[in-house]
């Protein structure tokens, strides 16, 4: 530990984001990044404490401490080495990761402001990529052969881990290039694709070979002769909201918005009756998690009029406690995003009616305040209608209410389901971490 004293004398610094007004007219990411100075400053503020809570909290068991003292003494290619025993992608997650490790940080407890786990991280894994600390490794082949079907995080985790034991590991993926949810559900203004394609370069040199455009199964894969297969198709139904008027124009899944703006940011084009855009209109979004956020983000960068969220759920508690969750577990508490601060009405427990539309085409939607009341038999709350129902304007209206856990047939015993296929939808971290087990628990079952 560097400096014992620096959490007592430095106190918290974030990068922060582009201003509004140069970030609104584009989708270059909107985060920017501290110099080597103030970086160094930052990661010595962790405390390297007795009981790190860090390590509980972050799914990966990230041992932010260890790397944190590297950063701070300027060793940053110890600090990638000793980053990349438990991250196989710190680029991913340094730029999307909620940061659970900073809300159970000791700090955090303390005085509010933990320790920039994510930042620094971030900056760890692009120092090491400008360095040359990361080259590829090819290892020694075990003769033994796995398929991993589903190319996002938890598919690339689990075929980064067997790839690295020994297994050919063959990648089948439905789409025209990898990532899943990194590259067709979170806007480039939070992760720019080219960094995705980096670590996929690396991949292939270490012997990861890519299958696109396949929808591949365990059945049809039986004639190719693999040891072992892996599931990693994510959550790919979305929830619904079925009432009156769903078949309006206008009325979109989140991820119709923003798998199809990644794909014209990399040059595919869609014919004009397909093409969703916000452009001059007022756009609804009905869910207020990170989806709906990147739906107001991506929504105001194609040029609405205006934009609102709606969420069925009570206003969460302002920050930064939660008597609800108390530390060292992640406060539910409001999250206010990069994209809010850019522009949107936000509203709580709002129940959404029927559709409206003219012609066709989606003009709002009828919408009505609820309140929450205990269920006398326990159990999820009661809803109960509050005043008269009154009518958003929208002619474009996203639904991000989550997406539903996948159910699975019964598989062979060489068939391992990971990520968000098994457990329902979640973090990316928490995919990854996933994706790591199961590599483990396939080369348990292999080495048998």
């Amino acid at each position: 530990m560097g400096n014992p004293k620096a959490f007592l004398e430095i106190h918290r610094q974030e990068a922060g984001y582009r201003p509004i007004h140069d970030r609104i007219h584009d989708f270059g990411e909107v985060e920017q990044t501290l110099n080597t100075r103030e970086r160094k400053l930052q990661a010595s503020r962790c405390m390297d404490c007795g009981v790190p809570f860090c390590h509980w909290a972050c799914p990966l068991g990230n041992k932010a401490p260890e790397w944190n003292d590297a950063l701070y003494k300027g060793d940053w290619e110890l600090a990638y080495r000793l980053l990349s025993t438990t991250n196989p992608f710190p680029e991913f997650t340094g730029r999307i990761c909620p940061a659970l490790c900073e809300k159970a940080c000791i700090l955090n407890r303390f005085n509010h402001e933990p320790t920039t786990n994510r930042e620094d991280e971030c900056a760890i894994v692009e120092a090491a990529f400008r360095e040359g600390y990361i080259q590829p490794r090819v290892p020694v082949r075990n003769g033994k052969k796995v398929a991993v079907i589903g190319a996002g995080p938890a598919g690339l985790a689990a075929a980064n881990a067997l790839n690295q034991m020994g297994y050919a590991v063959t990648i089948f993926e439905k789409n025209e290039a990898a990532g899943g949810l990194l590259r067709y559900g979170i806007p480039n203004f939070k992760l720019n694709k080219a960094v995705i394609d980096r670590r996929l370069h690396l991949l292939k040199q270490e012997g990861i070979e890519f299958r696109y455009g396949i929808e591949a199964s365990p059945v049809s894969l039986q004639e190719e002769t693999f040891d072992a297969i892996v599931m990693a198709t994510g959550t790919p139904q979305a929830r619904d909201l079925n009432i009156p008027g769903r078949n309006l124009k206008g009325v979109h899944f989140a991820l119709e918005l923003l798998s199809q703006q990644n794909r014209v940011l990399a040059g595919i084009e869609f014919p004009k009756d397909e093409h969703i855009t916000a452009r001059g209109k007022d756009v609804l979004v009905i869910g207020g998690g990170d989806t709906g956020s990147d739906c107001i983000g991506t929504a105001h960068r194609q040029g609405a009029r205006s934009v609102t969220q709606i969420e069925i759920m009570p206003r969460p508690v302002e920050g930064p406690d939660d008597p609800q969750n108390p530390w060292p577990n992640y406060p539910r508490t409001l999250k206010t995003t990069s994209s809010h601060e850019e522009g949107c009405t936000r509203r709580w427990n709002i129940n959404s009616l029927e559709f409206l539309g003219e012609n066709g085409h989606l003009t709002g939607v009828r919408v009505q305040e609820i309140d929450w009341q205990p269920n006398p038999a326990g159990g999820r709350p009661i809803m109960v209608p509050k005043g008269e129902p009154f009518v958003i304007k929208a002619e474009l209206c996203l639904l991000a209410m989550g997406f539903l856990k996948p159910e699975h047939p019964q598989y062979p015993a060489n068939v391992f389901v990971c990520g968000d296929a098994q457990n329902g939808a979640s973090l990316v971290v928490r995919a990854m971490t996933s994706g790591i087990e199961t590599a483990r628990k396939i080369n348990e079952y292999l080495s048998k």
